[in-house]
């Protein structure tokens, strides 16, 4: 059974930092990704890795802020979260694709964790 169990969000300061973890089970996946919801959005894509190579992908709203890694041993999947914004508040998802390419839309994710909320105060 595959799962994607996502932690590591809580509440911070604007300007401070949060590490999220999507550890997966099940599975082996080409790409993982973050996507993040605020309320009344639609999901959005934040940042993507492939398992092999390691090649990444990020939004232009955190390019510069976060990062994206993998530890292929553990089968997780972290976002280092620095220089957090208001926002940036949002349930942030974890989700896995078999595609050798990072897509940005969720309709092309197979697996999705069930979020991990990131709250950001000013």
């Amino acid at each position: 059974q595959v799962q994607l169990v996502e932690s590591g969000g809580g509440l911070v300061q604007a300007g401070g930092s949060l590490r999220l973890s999507c550890v997966v089970t099940g599975r082996t996946f080409s790409t993982m990704a973050w996507f993040r919801q605020a309320p009344g959005k639609e999901r959005e894509f934040v940042a993507g890795i492939r398992w092999n190579g390691g090649s990444t992908r990020y939004s232009d709203s955190v390019k510069g802020r976060f990062t994206i890694s993998r530890d292929n041993a553990k089968n997780t999947v972290y976002l280092q979260m620095n220089s957090l914004k208001p926002e940036d508040t949002a349930v942030y998802y974890c989700a896995a694709d078999y595609s050798l390419s990072i897509a940005t839309i969720p309709p092309e994710y197979d697996y999705w964790g069930q979020g991990t909320q990131v709250t950001v105060s000013s």
